[in-house]
């Protein structure tokens, strides 16, 4: 699709999770977030496989602090992303992405990406107009819809939504702006199940996001999603085939979490 490119091996990791609200009036349209509180860091280790051999291909972190922007109080989340040294050479990436997100209704207010894939660099800052339903851009000023995200904040947005609600194989709806373009798209819900990652073993909620066909990513329902069952819904693993072999995504490491993390069966190793 025009204008769209795939966030590589540790970016992706920033998209996946995207759950929208879904029209004015909807349950979702303005959530009251009970998942995460500021100060929060969760950290994850990339890996990269071919042939069925993983390698440490690199990691990415997520942070939130709270500030204030146009006299509100928003948290300030940021996602940063690279490769590790020993696979620059394959796949250089240095990513960083940053959402203010208003704290009372969990839209985002402005949004910052600038990366550096494997040589191609994109910076981009967009103020969201909630007035207008309007999306200010450097290159222009864009139509969205009511509740959409952005790729960043809607990490934190789905953490608050009820899956009890829904039957597995249902479908919900997302809509996120990037690239200057509005993406209509959704995310299928799979149930529960015990998942067992490089951290430990976790009872999950698992899910597959529809992707847009990349130069990296296959289209379609390939990536899969579990996040911890239990109040703080982190992201604790994602796979996903890739052109060239697969690449997998364990959460290593958590800091001020707003529950304890009650999904965690065992420490591995442990």
């Amino acid at each position: 699709m025009k204008g769209i490119r795939p966030l590589c091996i540790l970016g992706f990791a920033f998209m996946a999770f995207t759950i929208k609200a879904k029209a004015p009036g909807d349950e979702y349209c303005g959530v009251k977030n009970t998942a995460f509180q500021a100060g929060e860091e969760i950290s994850y280790t990339v890996y990269y496989a071919v042939a069925g051999i993983y390698i440490d291909a690199g990691n990415a972190t997520f942070t939130n602090v709270l500030e204030r922007m146009n006299n509100r109080p928003v948290y300030h989340v940021a996602g940063v992303g690279k490769t590790n040294p020993s696979y620059d050479w394959i796949y250089k990436v240095r990513d960083k992405y940053e959402s203010f997100i208003d704290t009372a209704t969990l839209q985002p207010l402005k949004f910052l990406r600038n990366v550096d894939e494997g040589g191609y660099k994109k910076y981009e800052n967009i103020t969201f107009n909630r007035n207008a339903n309007t999306a200010v851009t450097t290159e222009g000023v864009f139509k969205v819809p009511d509740c959409v995200q952005d790729v960043l904040s809607a990490v934190y947005y789905a953490r608050n939504i009820d899956f009890s609600k829904y039957q597995p194989n249902d479908k919900i709806p997302f809509n996120m702006f990037l690239d200057n373009e509005v993406f209509n798209m959704y995310v299928r819900y799979l149930g529960k199940e015990t998942v067992k990652t490089k951290y430990g073993k976790f009872r999950a909620i698992k899910f597959k996001p529809l992707l847009i066909k990349g130069t990296i990513f296959q289209g379609g329902e390939k990536m899969t999603v579990w996040v911890s069952d239990d109040a703080n819904r982190v992201p604790v693993r994602i796979e996903s085939p890739i052109v060239v072999g697969k690449v997998k995504v364990d959460m290593m490491g958590s800091k001020n979490l707003r529950y304890p993390l009650t999904s965690l069966i065992k420490l591995k190793g442990g």
